[in-house]
């Protein structure tokens, strides 16, 4: 013998079939507009196929950052100068709009964009404090392979 509710089936379905019909608004979160401080690190690691360039405080807290591919350059392209230019300037762009006035700058990596990145920034309208090679060199690194006999 089913068991009698007190509750009608009617009024139970009947709040969850109004709230189905609405859907809540919910907003998208708003997006930060930080100011970025008046002092900052331009990092740019450049290798043979690629330039990322990324801004960051003095704390290493990135504010942003341009590579060569998101610039629309493919391939073989991406290794280039003119790509490495370009990049740096995207990149410095942001962090000008942001409020950066001054930058010191950390170069890392053998490429050939490497002058050309460092020139982008200076002339984009960030004062440049300094400029240092970070490049990692090995203390006489790996083995080398051993001597060919022919």
């Amino acid at each position: 013998m089913p068991e009698e509710k007190n509750t009608k089936p009617a009024e139970i379905a009947a709040p969850a079939a109004a709230d189905a019909g609405k859907a809540s608004p919910r907003k998208a979160p708003a997006k930060k507009k930080g100011r970025a401080p008046a002092f900052g690190v331009v990092h740019i690691n450049c290798t043979f196929n690629n330039t990322i360039i990324t801004v960051t405080d003095d704390k290493g807290n990135a504010l942003s950052w341009a590579t060569s591919g998101g610039c629309g350059f493919r391939g073989t392209k991406k290794g280039t100068p003119f790509a490495a230019q370009i990049t740096a300037g995207k990149a410095i762009a942001k962090a000008v709009e942001m409020g950066m006035r001054e930058a010191a700058i950390l170069v890392s990596g053998p490429g050939p964009g490497r002058e050309t990145a460092i020139r982008a920034v200076q002339s984009s309208g960030i004062h440049v404090t300094s400029i240092k090679d970070v490049t990692p060199i090995p203390h006489n690194g790996c083995r080398p392979p051993k001597a060919r006999r022919v």
